[in-house]
């Protein structure tokens, strides 16, 4: 994957297992800046496409992280993921 100007390519931060059977994803910026998150079911998970190490994400769909302790955390974060996978190697 790579981004195109209207994109960025945002990497796994956080993946959480929620009630209702979902699953939430967080993708965030290199930097820890912004994220995009995503919701849904386990089910179309299994069925459909996975999860990624990256994504392209349409910039206006990017919202800024609030506080300095997470931007950071999701830093890290991302930096691990790409130093460990491929953009679309599944995780």
């Amino acid at each position: 994957m790579t981004a195109s100007d209207s994109t960025v390519q945002c990497w796994l931060v956080e993946r959480s297992f929620g009630q209702r059977n979902l699953v939430t994803t967080i993708y965030a910026t290199p930097d820890g800046s912004r994220y995009h998150q995503q919701e849904r079911s386990s089910t179309a998970l299994r069925t459909g496409s996975g999860v990624t190490a990256a994504i392209d994400v349409d910039e206006e769909k990017l919202q800024p992280v609030a506080d300095e302790e997470t931007r950071e955390r999701y830093a890290t974060e991302a930096e691990r993921t790409a130093e460990q996978y491929e953009p679309d190697d599944p995780i």
